[in-house]
Parts: C-alpha cells; structure tokens; sequence
C-alpha cells in the first residue's frame, strides 16, 4: 500500500489552518489541552524537511497540543514552533510484517480509521486518538496493556529525523541507539522528528470483549489489578477518588482483550457520534460536592459481580475522546493532570498513601481518576512507566493547585517514582530532578546533538534548570 493519506488539519483545536503547504499563522496564543498557553509564531508545514531548513530559529515541533501542560509550548525567548499536521502521509506499509512508515504529523485516530477494519492495530495506544505519530514517540506513549506490551518506543524500527546541526539522519536500536533512546520518552528536545517507522499488530476482530467489575477500596484495587494483569493484556481501574476511610479508592475494574471472530459482532465498528461539550462551565462548578455526587452515580452504575459484554475499541481504549473540547468542564483556569508511578518495591500500601495526601488537600477531589499496571522500564532515557502502579488524576486549576502538586511529589519522592512530563504543568525542577536519576544520561546526549542549545520548551525550561 503507498496511497497518501490526508489528515489532522480538521483535528487541531487551536490552530486557524490555511490552505497553502508552508505558512506562518503570525504570533498568537497556543495551548495545551490543559490550557496552559504561550505566545508563539507557529508555522504549518506541509514538508517538514524543508520547513525546518528554511526556519533555522524552530525551537520545538508540535502535533494536536494534546499534552496538558506547556511541553509543546515554546519559551518567551525562543517562540517558532512547527505544527506537523500537515505532514501527515502514510509512506509505506508491509502487510506482512505491519511494519508502517508514515511522516510524523499522521494522527492516531486515522490510522485507526484506516487499519482497524483491515485487521490492523497499534501496538500501543495512548487514550486518546487525537495524538500525533511525533507525539506518540516524544512522550513514549504507553496505554493499558503496558504490562504486556510496554511503550510505543519499544516497537518504533526507525526514525528520521532532522538534528539541530541541520543533518538529516536515520536512527534506530542499531543507527545512532545513543539519538534514537535519547528521542524515545525525549520530549521533542533531542531534534524534529520527520518520519516514523513502527509495526502494527495483527488483531482478530475489530472488537473487544470487556469485564468489568466492582473493587471495594484501593488496597483491593491493588492486588486485583494485578490479578487481572495475569490474564488481560488490557487492564485500567476507574478510582473514586473522592471516598474515604474504608471506602477509599473504591471504583470499577475494566479488562479486555480483542474478540475473537467466533465471538465478534458481524459489522464493523461504525464511527461514533462525537458531540463537543456545550459550553465553559464556570470554575466553581467543579467541587468536592459536585464530583462527590458524580463519582457515586459512576460507581453505581456498574452491579456487583463480574460483567462480560463485546464492546467497540473506541469505547473501550478512547472513552474522553466521545465527547470533543471536554475540557471546557474545568472552565477558564484548566485544569492539570497529575500522573505518577509508583513502583513495584514500595509495597501494596503505596497507592492508599497517595490517596490519603490526595484527599486530604482541599483542591483533591477529581471526577477521572485511572489506575493502571505498568510493566517493566523501557530503554527510552526519559520513558516515564518502571515496574509498579501508574495513578492519574485531573486536578482543576486553582489558588492551591501549585501546594497540591508539590505534596504530591513529595510522596513521590519518598516512594521512589516519578511523573509524567506529557502531563505535567506544575512540578518545579528541584522535585523533577530529584525524582529522575536519568536526566543527566539524557542531558549528555541532548548537549551533544544540539550544543548550541537550539531545541527547547517551555517545561524544559522549566524543570532542567535552562
């Protein structure tokens, strides 16, 4: 298969796009999807390879601004930013082995809507679609089946890319390993990714066949998710987070694997209505009050015991991405999604002990709180899953949301984990480096690739000390 595909330039929610292959918007605000901002001049390029030549000054490439905090952001200092959505073809695909070649600009949600129906699945999927390729391998995207399948980067062959120097070059686990791990969980610091080269999955049927089931508190959640995780290739807990005393992290359980045929609906998965949330809602609306009453709605609308259904892989892996711009729920602050690991050797109390510091910080209640099992590190420099529970939960924008986070990386600290640079948006470098033994392994490489310091973020700027 070679036919080009053309997608992304109606997925971005924060760009006005014009119909030209090389163009600067002018300087305007950009976003994360938490809403933090900046001020940058992005330019929306159509051959990324020749873009960048011609722009010198690009200080970061950016997909559909889906990480919530300001590492897609650019620095006041150095504000050009590319926006890959347009380079979004697929090149190459060898049915065979599934091995796809695509510029990094393609989205997650079309190559789902391209592949699924022909058998096809990413080896790992984030939970949501609206992520670039370039995304996916900057953040060293895992999903629910970590404890299987690890992160994207473990299954990425290849990657092109464009140096700060202005080489063009290919790395792999072969051609310049110390580039390619470095860009691996690297934040889009170590050079522009152009091309992306990695091998799809072969899967049954188009659907999944889920289970579902109550937990009665977290130190239950602990020891039945990894209870699941001996079975299910595909494992995530709902918490609510909001209960307490014997209550506390109680939630629903959901495990899944691919139906088989003989088990599979006979029509395809049909494309789901995605309807966009209405309205801003007003800061205050999200309260311990208001999230208390939902998380006991969602708690009882699972029954007791275990439930079996067929269930469409949209609704299964992308639940959020039903319903468009949802984060005008937390109004016009945003909000923060605030996600650790905590490992395997702090024992099974370490998930009740974020909890307790959770909840008993005034601004810790949250309507999406998600515990998942992770599986073994990956080679990436800066991936951010080790052996243990990964946690996270938004957490609106407010006066105390910056004590809130930093307790929260206190107990972090202590457990011996660390966070998500995807998600953060709060965390000082102090608290980040001391949770990161790796940063200075990753720093050398970074330096040596680009010495001028070329390539930078806002939360590199933020959380390196630049």
């Amino acid at each position: 298969m070679s036919k080009p595909c053309c997608i992304g330039r109606s997925e971005c929610q924060n760009a006005v796009f014009l119909l030209a292959s090389d163009v600067a918007s002018g300087k305007h605000e950009i976003h994360g999807f938490g809403r933090h901002s900046a001020m940058a001049e992005e330019l929306f390029a159509e051959r990324l390879e020749r873009t960048l030549e011609a722009n010198e000054d690009v200080s970061l490439c950016r997909g559909l601004g889906r990480s919530y905090g300001d590492s897609s952001l650019p620095t006041e200092s150095s504000p050009k930013v590319v926006n890959t959505t347009f380079a979004d073809r697929i090149l190459a695909f060898a049915p065979e082995s599934g091995t796809l070649l695509a510029e990094a600009g393609l989205s997650l949600l079309r190559i789902n809507q391209h592949f699924l129906r022909r058998g096809y699945f990413p080896p790992v999927t984030p939970g949501t679609q609206y992520v670039t390729l370039g995304g996916m391998v900057a953040s060293d995207v895992h999903g629910k089946g970590h404890h299987v399948a690890g992160t994207f980067g473990e299954h990425v062959t290849r990657l092109k890319m464009r140096v700060p120097r202005g080489d063009v070059l290919w790395c792999s686990p072969t051609e310049e390993p110390e580039l390619f791990w470095a860009t691996i969980g690297g934040m889009g610091l170590t050079g522009h990714i152009l091309e992306v080269e990695f091998l799809m999955s072969r899967i049954p049927s188009p659907w999944i066949k889920m289970e579902t089931e109550r937990i009665g508190n977290i130190d239950q959640f602990q020891e039945a998710l990894g209870h699941a995780a001996r079975s299910s290739p595909y494992t995530m807990g709902w918490i609510d987070c909001a209960s307490s005393g014997s209550k506390m992290g109680r939630g629903v359980l959901m495990s899944g694997r691919w139906a088989q045929p003989d088990e599979a609906r006979k029509a395809t998965p049909r494309v789901l209505a995605r309807p966009t949330f209405p309205f801003e809602l007003p800061s205050w609306a999200v309260n311990r009050l208001t999230v208390s009453a939902f998380n006991e709605l969602y708690f009882r609308m699972h029954p007791r015991g275990v439930h079996k259904s067929i269930v469409h892989p949209e609704k299964f892996f992308y639940p959020l991405d039903t319903i468009r711009e949802w984060n005008r729920l937390y109004g016009k602050r945003g909000f923060t999604q605030y996600q650790c690991v905590l490992p395997r050797s702090a024992g099974p109390g370490s998930a009740r002990r974020f909890l307790e510091v959770l909840t008993s910080m005034p601004n810790g209640a949250s309507f999406l709180c998600v515990i998942k099992d992770c599986g073994k590190q990956g080679k990436g420099l800066l991936s951010f899953p080790m052996e243990g529970i990964s946690i996270a939960c938004d957490i609106p924008v407010r006066d105390g949301t910056q004590e809130l986070v930093d307790q929260l990386n206190q107990l972090v600290i202590h457990e011996g984990g660390r966070i998500y640079l995807a998600k953060d948006s709060f965390s000082s470098g102090e608290d980040f480096q001391a949770m990161e033994p790796r940063l200075e392994a990753f720093q050398e490489v970074r330096h040596k690739w680009d010495p001028e310091g070329r390539l930078s973020s806002a939360q590199s700027q933020r959380l390196f000390s630049e």
